[in-house]
């Protein structure tokens, strides 16, 4: 099929795409159009206007510090997957970009047109959610920042407004000692999860997050609760459905076992940093008593 007919404009700067939104109800951002693209080609998305915002400059920065990664709204997936210092600030980035799709998609794909697009099979946005992230977002109004607990509200359903743009996330950095843990099941590399679970292990704080089981990005705290058991504590606050892809009930079982094994993950993570962390502060006490 053919998209629907629409007006297209590429704006150079930000004020003139904000302008363009605010005055056109029916009109929509295209970032990397990974997922805008084949909804208009099927017509399930026939917007008045597309605004293409990849003529906008500064838009595209990954930021690494001590407080996170900021990323623009034209960062694509694989610059973030190649970035050294955002996978050293917050590793879960990186092995949750690499399950996403194929590398074409990657190489177009924008992280923070993913998580906006609030596909609940999605990567992105689980792991924003589970880290406590945020996405700040522009209109002819001015700027705000939307926490991930408040951007998804229902399937594939953000709390933007229409006239805004989501101009880039912060995924806050991985606290010293904590640990972090990704994995997904898929019927073929690249194709959307049947199940994927990300685990954030944070002294005794221990919580989970769930993409392609329920309808939106979904978070399980599973602190106290034994690694054998997690599993089974995170399916009684989840709701796991039958579709074309995958029963209820295999969706239940993939809860089950991948949660168990991405939360001792994560708990491997910690104790091998710890095991570097003391091993390092031997080596400097040696050193020092030699000098």
């Amino acid at each position: 099929m053919k998209p629907a007919p629409f007006a297209y404009l590429r704006p150079g700067s930000l004020p003139e795409a904000l302008a363009a939104l605010a005055g056109e109800p029916d009109a929509k951002v295209l970032a990397g159009g990974q997922s805008l693209v084949p909804l208009l080609s099927m017509r399930l998305a026939a917007p008045s206007l597309l605004v293409d915002i990849n003529g906008i400059p500064g838009l595209a920065d990954i930021d690494a510090d001590a407080s996170g990664v900021r990323l623009g709204a034209l960062a694509r997936h694989a610059d973030v997957l190649a970035s050294a210092e955002a996978r050293r600030v917050q590793p879960l980035l990186a092995m949750a970009l690499a399950n996403v799709a194929h590398a074409t998609i990657r190489n177009r794909g924008t992280t923070v047109g993913s998580i906006v697009h609030a596909d609940a099979a999605a990567e992105m946005p689980v792991v924003l959610t589970l880290l406590g992230g945020s996405v700040e977002v522009a209109s002819v109004r001015g700027t705000r920042t939307i926490h991930a607990d408040d951007l998804y509200v229902g399937p594939l359903e953000s709390s933007l407004a229409h006239d805004e743009v989501a101009v880039s996330a912060h995924f806050p950095a991985l606290p010293a000692g904590a640990g972090v843990a990704f994995e997904e099941i898929a019927r073929r590399h690249g194709d959307y999860a049947l199940c994927g679970v990300a685990a954030l292990v944070d002294g005794d704080t221990v919580r989970a997050g769930y993409l392609s089981v329920n309808d939106v990005p979904t978070v399980v705290d599973l602190t106290g609760v034994p690694i054998s058991e997690t599993g089974a504590a995170a399916l009684e606050q989840l709701e796991p459905a039958d579709d074309i892809h995958a029963t209820a009930a295999y969706r239940a079982q993939l809860v089950r076992v991948l949660t168990e094994r991405v939360v001792r993950a994560a708990h491997d993570m910690v104790s091998t940093s710890s095991t570097t962390e003391d091993s390092s502060t031997t080596e400097d006490s040696s050193t020092t008593e030699d000098d």
